[in-house]
């Protein structure tokens, strides 16, 4: 019987609607169910610019070769994807105006151009006339001249306009609304202070439609919002005496020329100009036309004025300082001695930042090496990375310019850190170096002491409050070791790393060997299945798609090996029927993104127990530089077994992934969510260590 497997821009869309089941749940505060619709937004939007754009472009090739790779034809794919798409569009728009109606019970209004009070009025004229006009510049349509340029996230406003006297013709014009220079919400004065009107910024351009274009006479204008979404991959020229910065620069301005993969618009808009657009557009049936409500862009939502009663957050979603760092006052002092686990959100980062703080200030401490994929904007890391290169550290960062839709931001770092003094490495050759690690050495008393970390996710203070992920700070020799091999080979880019890497001893590190190691694992949890001994693995990951190990999974579930999972997203597995026992899969959405990577094998009751930086995705596995470590402490191995536990028994919402992937949720009370955040917060609280 042929393998089943689930194709994995399906399953994503999946993953998609379960972050829109958020914004449907009432019992969610209003603020995150507006916040939760402007997520899915987002992540539409960038699905739409890499993951249909990549299955636009398979459709050039075999589909035949490519279906095996995409697990189904890639023109099946887009016509699911469109269906699917459309459906969750209705969702959402449902959502939309259920959320408004909460909204009003607490007197919060969003107010369009045709409802506004004479006071309202005379407000909106002016701040357009005084904040707005000046970033405005309309753009006419002709037949025979090309469309203009339209910018990539950005929001358009179609106008059609005429006048009385004329019976068919019309003028049409684009506006791109500057919510960049101006914001995307005003708020209107309002006669009762309790109520809250918030106006989109559009609606205050259109309003202000015939002050635009007075120049010209019309008197009867129609507008409605659309945007266009591209393909936003690019390929890197061969040039080798270009720089990967430049390639990089150079490949960040290619992305205006991508094709538009995506054309959503307000299903009221004008049909003549509906028309034009999608002419000038070069759109097919093959591309994604969606008719839409009034508002577009909807990932601006997740920073809506905050305009509500106030809300608590709980206590017991609250970060707070890991018990083994409140007491003391370095926290070098206390990894030096023992491995520590910080579990984010519910940890605090502030002991990352102290660590790095203090090995700026040390006068023994003689280097720091550290990863970097995504910086937050205001970045404390790279303060305190700058800091200790004034006080005369060797620093090396590896920063990788190549993380999707960061480029830009990490060319600007690239710049202030060299120009600080920090070396900068930039990665090998078609590899995303992913790894999330830092290693510190010092010398003291003729003697090297080395100390670090090793996470799931990025070296970034702010996503740590909203990312639930793992960070081992350790100063074990052969795990530092292990770090060390993996810089010697960033040193190198012209190099191939794969000898050096294969000599890690404890970390396990992509390219391909950690996807060996996980094998092996699997391996022996089969043999000891099939010797009818207890055999047990879990396995947490934000995807799983490489065909390698979901074969192994079937494989290990043939032979009877007990297989839990917690995927957030993609999952490409399928529950066969010869498996003697059948994987158990869940994936939870919730206020907090889940990011981290935890693998669990029994081992005979040894338990090896590893958190990554890596999914289960070949693109991981065999492109990038990934790193696992273990953790080898039993405290911390107990403790972070007992964390999967809590979760795999918090259905609340969760998708039951096994299911052959049917649209089918776990409902009970959501009381029962809360408590489980509750329960992993206490726990970690009150862990004795």
């Amino acid at each position: 019987m042929p393998q089943q497997f689930n194709p994995r821009d399906i399953t994503w869309l999946g993953f998609n609607a379960r972050v829109l089941q958020e914004a449907m749940d009432k019992s969610v505060p209003i603020h995150l169910r507006i916040r939760f619709l402007g997520i899915f937004s987002n992540n539409l939007d960038e699905f739409f610019r890499v993951r249909v754009a990549g299955l636009k472009r398979a459709m050039d090739f075999k589909q035949k070769v490519l279906a095996e790779s995409f697990y189904d034809a890639p023109s099946k794919i887009l016509q699911k994807i469109n269906k699917l798409v459309i459906n969750q569009q209705e969702d959402f728009d449902r959502t939309w105006k259920d959320v408004q109606r909460e909204m009003a019970k607490e007197k919060v209004f969003i107010k369009d151009y045709k409802h506004l009070t004479t006071e309202q009025k005379e407000f909106v004229v002016k701040y357009f006339d005084e904040e707005v006009e000046s970033n405005v510049i309309p753009i006419l349509l002709h037949d025979n001249k090309p469309m203009p340029y339209l910018r990539e996230k950005s929001l358009f406003i179609g106008v059609a306009m005429r006048r009385k006297e004329w019976q068919y013709e019309s003028q049409y014009a684009i506006i791109e609304v500057p919510v960049t220079a101006n914001g995307r919400f005003v708020l209107l004065p309002t006669e009762d202070k309790e109520q809250k009107d918030v106006m989109l910024l559009e609606d205050v351009i259109i309003y202000n439609l015939p002050h635009i274009f007075s120049y010209f006479g019309y008197d009867e204008f129609t507008a409605h919002c659309f945007k266009v979404t591209k393909d936003a991959e690019f390929d890197l020229d061969n040039d080798i005496k270009t720089t990967l910065a430049d390639k990089i620069e150079k490949g960040v301005k290619s992305r205006r020329k991508g094709k538009p993969t995506r054309f959503v618009f307000d299903k009221e808009m004008d049909k003549a100009l509906l028309e034009f657009l999608i002419k000038k557009l070069s759109l097919t049936k093959r591309d994604s036309i969606i008719p839409g409500q009034k508002i577009h862009n909807f990932r601006h939502f997740m920073d809506f004025p905050d305009v509500f009663k106030a809300y608590q957050k709980p206590a017991e979603r609250t970060a707070f300082i890991h018990p083994e760092f409140a007491r003391k006052q370095r926290v070098t002092d206390v990894i030096i001695k023992k491995d520590v686990l910080l579990t984010f959100p519910y940890h605090s980062y502030d002991s990352v930042i102290d660590l790095l703080r203090e090995s700026a200030m040390d006068p023994d401490v003689k280097s720091i090496q550290i990863t970097a994929y995504r910086l937050a904007s205001s970045s404390k890391i790279v303060n305190a990375l700058i800091n200790a290169v004034r006080n005369g550290k060797d620093v090396t960062v590896m920063l990788e310019l190549r993380a999707r839709f960061d480029e830009e931001n990490n060319l600007e770092w690239k710049e202030r850190l060299e120009l600080e003094g920090v070396k900068v490495l930039l990665g090998i050759p078609n590899k995303k170096v992913h790894a999330k690690l830092c290693v510190i050495k010092k010398r003291v008393n003729n003697r090297t002491i080395q100390y670090g970390f090793v996470s799931t996710g990025n070296f970034n203070e702010k996503t740590a409050k909203i990312y639930g992920d793992h960070l081992l700070m350790t100063s074990n020799r052969a795990i530092m070791a292990d770090i060390n091999k993996v810089f010697t080979v960033l040193n190198k880019p012209k190099v191939d790393p794969t000898p050096a890497l294969k000599t890690c001893k404890n970390l396990l590190v992509c390219p391909q060997f950690m996807r060996e190691k996980i094998i092996a694992h699997i391996d022996k949890e089969i043999e000891e299945a099939k010797a009818g001994r207890k055999a047990e693995m879990i396995i947490k990951v934000n995807s799983l798609s490489d065909k390698t190990l979901i074969l192994k999974i079937y494989e290990a579930a043939e032979a009877g090996v007990t297989t839990k999972m917690i995927v957030r997203g993609i999952f490409c597995a399928v529950n066969q029927k010869n498996f003697k026992t059948k994987f158990h899969a869940v994936s939870i959405v919730d206020e907090y993104l889940e990011h981290a990577r935890v693998m669990y094998f029994y081992n005979k009751g040894a338990e090896n127990m590893y958190i990554s930086s890596a999914d289960w995705m070949t693109r991981n596995l065999d492109y990038r530089i990934e790193a696992a470590t273990p953790i080898l402490q039993k405290n911390l191995k107990k403790e972070l077994k007992e964390l999967l536990e809590i979760q795999l028994e918090d259905n609340v919402k969760a998708r039951i992934l096994d299911k052959n992937m049917r649209n089918e949720y776990v409902e009970s009370d959501k009381k029962q969510k809360i408590r489980s955040q509750i329960e992993i917060y206490n726990y970690l609280k009150n862990q004795k260590y």
